[in-house]
């Protein structure tokens, strides 16, 4: 699981040797400022044309190209709505790390703290990065058509949901799927993470039972990112399908309105 992590402790271990600190940001938000010795890994970098995650071995390529070794421990931040983060988090997780780190305040939050902000982008020092896939936090297609006990966990919008929002070929939504949109589930008051309150709140109102297992999906797993994040936090058993309804719309498998 992703630890959490202050403002604090990520001042305190920049320029140290084993952490590596990653902007999942946009390569132009990067440049519009950063933190000091922060390397850019757009979340672009790690999905292929079509949007859709690289292969293992290619993912492992990108984050070794950042700096992000074996053994450097990986310190993530974002900006307000903590979607890359997320996604990337979860992406370092599915290739096997378990010393991911997620500072829990936004990048305005640090700004307004007058905390320093970097403009030249950082060149980072290559290194060895070892992947080892761990499938049981991903959730394919097979998966989503038979989550056999598992909750359909669907966190876009309600207009998106009902098929109202006129941006997808086959409108809709999984069969069997619970609503539960993402916003819900974001932190607030600079945060990227909500508190167990929150949490427990946005999962009673869909009807969801927290000991239960959870399939998150979205468009195109941005969005159930960030859902999965924090139910993890919140203790939950949670798999990510990261193709989401994109890929969903497109198999022939039918749809509910």
């Amino acid at each position: 699981m992703v630890a959490l992590v202050s403002s604090d402790w990520v001042a305190e271990r920049i320029g140290r040797p084993e952490f590596v600190i990653i902007d999942p940001r946009s390569a132009m938000r990067y440049l519009m400022g950063h933190l000091r010795g922060a390397v850019s890994v757009p979340l672009k970098k790690l999905q292929d044309a079509q949007g859709r995650l690289l292969p293992p071995e290619q993912l492992a390529a990108v984050f070794g190209a950042a700096g992000l070794g074996d053994g450097v421990t990986p310190v993530l931040y974002d900006g307000s709505d903590g979607r890359n983060a997320a996604m990337c988090a979860w992406i370092l997780e599915y290739l096997g790390r378990r010393d991911v780190h997620l500072m829990d305040w936004h990048y305005d939050h640090w700004r307004s703290e007058g905390r320093e902000v970097l403009y030249r982008p950082v060149a980072p020092e290559p290194r060895q990065f070892t992947a080892a896939v761990d499938a049981s936090v991903r959730a394919a297609l097979a998966d989503a058509a038979n989550p056999q006990g598992a909750q359909l966990l669907d966190t876009r919008t309600a207009e998106e949901y009902r098929g109202e929002a006129k941006i997808d070929a086959r409108p809709g939504h999984i069969p069997g799927a619970a609503l539960l949109p993402w916003t819900e589930l974001a932190g607030r008051d600079g945060r990227l993470m909500p508190g167990p309150e929150q949490v427990q709140q946005a999962l009673d109102a869909a009807g969801l039972n927290k000991d239960a297992p959870l399939i998150a999906y979205c468009r195109s797993g941005l969005r159930a990112a960030v859902a999965y994040q924090a139910l993890k936090q919140h203790g939950c058993d949670i798999r990510l399908y990261d193709a989401s309804y994109a890929e969903w719309m497109d198999s022939g498998h039918p749809v509910e309105l």
